[in-house]
């Protein structure tokens, strides 16, 4: 599935990489929560978040937003838990449907859970998004 970016995202994404040295796989822009979160290639999350966050403050200041950076992973499971930190998750199994829908089963306990789905659902529906758009994951389901 290829990602299409308007200019917002091309302008933030080339403004992180510049700043950081880190690459960008995706990049969401939030305008609700006045948030900015960047999925950065496997091995590049130092990069991102530099000494004691130094980089990732400097990001934040100049794009005058939050900024949340997710490492990607190869693994479909591994990126689940990536997108959900710092939820502590029991397990994630990806599973595919009759119907060819590819579902992601994710236990956690009731504290997890919150932490999970986040204020207003916000944290579940941006990994929701995230999951489809880099590994053709159709839902995630909190047990």
């Amino acid at each position: 599935m290829s990602i299409k970016f308007g200019a917002s995202e091309i302008r933030f994404i080339a403004l992180f990489e510049n700043m950081t040295g880190a690459m960008v796989k995706d990049c969401i822009i939030d305008d609700d929560n006045n948030k900015v979160t960047f999925v950065v290639k496997q091995g590049d999350m130092g990069l991102a978040i530099g000494k004691r966050g130094s980089t990732v403050s400097k990001v934040q200041r100049a794009v005058d937003r939050g900024v949340e950076v997710i490492e990607y992973n190869e693994d479909p499971e591994q990126f689940v838990r990536n997108i959900l930190s710092p939820a502590e998750l029991q397990s994630v199994k990806i599973t595919t449907r009759k119907s060819g829908e590819k579902i992601a089963a994710v236990a956690t306990d009731n504290t997890n859970k919150r932490i999970a789905i986040g204020k207003g659902g916000i944290n579940i529906e941006r990994a929701k998004v995230l999951a489809n758009r880099l590994h053709d994951i159709d839902n995630i389901i909190l047990k």
